[in-house]
């Protein structure tokens, strides 16, 4: 029975990094499209910090930023996931790392972030998991370690994508955007209220975010029996 239970968490693991495992997919094709997005939303310098959130849980952001960091990686570029979700994390299934040491590690000053980084399958992508959770994340994240961990991260990466928090659910989210480069908003089609998505934005704006975008998750096309992944400005 555990054999079985391992085998469905790796098949759930594939669906939910597409870009890995089945990179000439429609989805995959447009996880691209976004990154080439991203690229294109600034022109005189290069985004190299985004965070990745939504409204409420459930919306997709955790499989748009894994495999928005896995099409970054394929690009050549070196990549870092955090997982910046200090209440509920989810990296290490998606990658199937553990989660003893990680984020928190390396903001106490347990580890350095070179020794608290995993390798993925994916060439040129390094995941970093939340750690144990600690029972202040919106303090750890507001501190000076963290801005200390921006600087470190830059260093040894050329872009770090944070997965966070929902941005109605708790403050982490607002204390990130406002230290990351670029912020992108997954809404889920058809589920999300227009109202919340609204509230999303302004508390990202008074946090002085640069929002590079929405990603409509869920959306299904007719006649195609794939769902659809885009982004706008």
């Amino acid at each position: 029975m555990a054999l079985k239970k391992n085998s469905n968490k790796m098949i759930n693991n594939k669906r939910n990094i597409i870009a890995m495992f089945d990179s000439k997919s429609p989805i995959a094709e447009q996880y691209r499209t976004i990154r080439t997005n991203i690229q294109f939303s600034s022109i005189d310098k290069e985004v190299r910090s985004i965070m990745v959130t939504s409204t409420g849980p459930g919306e997709g952001k955790s499989t748009t930023v894994a495999n928005l960091a896995v099409v970054f990686a394929q690009q050549g570029k070196r990549v870092l996931l955090v997982d910046a979700d200090l209440r509920k994390p989810t990296v290490q299934y998606t990658f199937n790392q553990t989660n003893t040491f990680g984020l928190t590690s390396v903001l106490t000053k347990q580890m350095t972030l070179e020794k608290a980084i995993s390798s993925t399958e994916e060439k040129n992508l390094f995941v970093l998991t939340s750690g144990p959770i600690p029972p202040n994340p919106a303090e750890l994240l507001s501190s000076h370690a963290m801005a200390q961990f921006f600087q470190d991260a830059h260093e040894l990466f050329d872009i770090v994508l944070f997965d966070t928090p929902p941005v109605l659910a708790v403050t982490d989210a607002q204390i990130l955007a406002n230290k990351c480069e670029g912020t992108i908003l997954v809404v889920s089609s058809g589920k999300t209220e227009k109202e919340l998505v609204i509230k999303a934005k302004e508390l990202l704006d008074s946090a002085q975010s640069k929002l590079l975008g929405v990603v409509l998750n869920n959306k299904k096309l007719q006649n195609n029996s794939y769902y659809y992944y885009y982004g706008a400005k």
